[in-house]
């Protein structure tokens, strides 16, 4: 008394199956309205695809200036580093011969200063 039901049914056969809902026949403008909705899906998902691909292109575009620029900062900095460097030395030869400082005149006692380089260099 087991039924043996077909391991494949089509779309119609599943839909008549179900209870409730019966199927509409397909009528020429049902086919046409389908093929319309279709074609401007179709073309809306290329839209949003080219626009998705010019956005990652400006992001991509945007990415390379900044990493040129950061190169630029980063040689920059190497320069101000090294003038800083020698105007340090510089100021420490003078310190070392200068009258003003040199003078007994003078009675206030110049404290050694840190090490104005190492404050300055990138961590």
């Amino acid at each position: 008394m087991s039924q043996v039901l077909p391991v494949a049914c089509s779309v119609l056969q599943r839909s008549v199956a179900t209870p409730g809902i019966q199927p509409q026949p397909q009528s020429p403008e049902d086919d046409d309205r389908k093929v319309r909705r279709r074609e401007k899906n179709r073309v809306a998902a290329q839209r949003s695809r080219k626009k998705q691909t010019q956005k990652a292109d400006k992001l991509h575009e945007e990415y390379e200036c900044l990493e040129q620029e950061n190169a630029g900062l980063r040689r920059e900095i190497g320069k101000l580093t090294e003038e800083l460097k020698h105007l340090s030395e510089a100021l420490r030869e003078h310190e070392k011969m200068c009258p003003l400082l040199l003078c007994p005149m003078n009675f206030v006692p110049v404290p050694p200063r840190p090490d104005p380089v190492a404050g300055c260099l990138p961590r």
